[in-house]
């Protein structure tokens, strides 16, 4: 179905097409090249980060920083209940296994439940800044120095909060605040872990590259096409953050004093703006038939067919899971655009 106000929409409004017609002209197409590193350097300098390493999808960053930090078979990490599935599916790929807490009322993860949950078996925390929302970074990394702890930052939904863990990761799917259409990247202030990352990224080739392979890598090198596209988004990410606070801005004071909406806590920088309601079903149906498309809140990791457990019915998770929804939110819709949403939304529930 064909939505006029689909959840997402890429803006490509600045140096995109310049880019990428650059890399096509000089031939660099895969990852070799110069935009690459261009890319890294420059999401790496505006995060006052020392190394940015660029890959394949917000997956594989994750996968190769738990990879880089030792985390394998017989390993745990802590985990938020509250995320997308690819959080947990990292953890998974390195054969270790997620230990999942609960989120808070912000949903992101609930740091006052983590130690309850660490044992001789754990080797890292991986907080996930949940649609925008920064976590409660001081009290994680007083845990974690506490329990001698890694910290992988997922910061999918996040471009723009400052990391403060040992590797942040990034998605860079068209959907995101920054978008290179797939894509990822890792930042560490670790010399070490970066030459990890890149090593891993890239089939852990030697230096002479004679086809010898020491250990398990993979391919998940970004191509320079697709950070052609991702330098000329870095360039342009201060204006994107700051029309993205004014959409939220707009949708706030549009959705006031609906007695049947919940709004949620303001966010850190806006990925999509999510609320809580009643009558979820029913509101996303009227809204489709409107052209404003709509997406539920992610189930909880407990809920997922790889983790199920009976315990839950209890959890907050399962609670917000069940009322929670975003809205269109992309730097193209205007103050009108919001309107006709916000609108439409308050038509529904003065309906009932």
């Amino acid at each position: 179905m064909s939505f006029k106000y689909p959840v997402s929409r890429p803006g490509l409004d600045g140096r995109e097409l310049e880019y990428v017609t650059e890399t096509i002209k000089e031939g660099w197409i895969s990852s070799q090249g110069p935009f690459v590193q261009r890319f890294e350097r420059a999401f790496a300098d505006y995060n006052r980060i020392a190394h940015g390493v660029a890959c394949s999808s917000g997956t594989a960053a994750l996968t190769l920083a738990l990879r880089a930090l030792g985390i394998g078979p017989g390993d745990e990490v802590i985990v938020p209940e509250f995320t997308m599935v690819a959080s947990a599916w990292a953890v998974t790929y390195t054969g270790a296994t997620p230990v999942f807490v609960d989120c808070a009322d912000d949903l992101n993860i609930d740091v006052r439940r983590i130690e309850e949950k660490i044992t001789p078996r754990t080797k890292a925390i991986m907080p996930v800044h949940v649609y925008g929302r920064r976590c409660d970074m001081d009290t994680i990394m007083d845990i974690a120095f506490q329990y001698n702890l890694r910290v992988v930052e997922d910061s999918a939904e996040a471009h723009g909060i400052r990391p403060v863990g040992d590797i942040a990761c990034y998605s860079l799917f068209a959907n995101k605040i920054i978008t290179a259409g797939e894509g990822g990247i890792c930042l560490t202030d670790d010399a070490r872990l970066a030459g990890q990352l890149a090593h891993l990224r890239g089939m852990a080739f030697t230096t002479d590259h004679s086809f010898v392979h020491k250990k398990l890598a993979y391919n998940f090198r970004m191509t320079a096409m697709q950070a052609a596209v991702a330098l000329a988004q870095v360039e342009r990410l201060d204006e994107l953050l700051a029309t993205r606070r004014e959409i939220e801005h707009r949708y706030d004071q549009g959705l006031k004093n609906i007695p049947e909406v919940t709004l949620m806590p303001s966010r850190d920088v806006l990925w999509m703006y999510d609320l809580r309601v009643q009558r979820r079903a029913e509101l996303c149906a009227f809204l489709a038939g409107e052209g404003i498309e709509t997406r539920l809140f992610f189930k909880p990791m407990s809920r997922q067919p790889g983790y199920l457990d009976p315990r839950w019915p209890s959890l907050n998770a399962s609670r917000f899971s069940e009322d929670g929804l975003y809205l269109p939110t992309y730097t193209a819709l205007t103050a009108a655009d919001q309107d006709f949403v916000t609108g439409r939304i308050r038509a529904f529930y003065d309906a009932l």
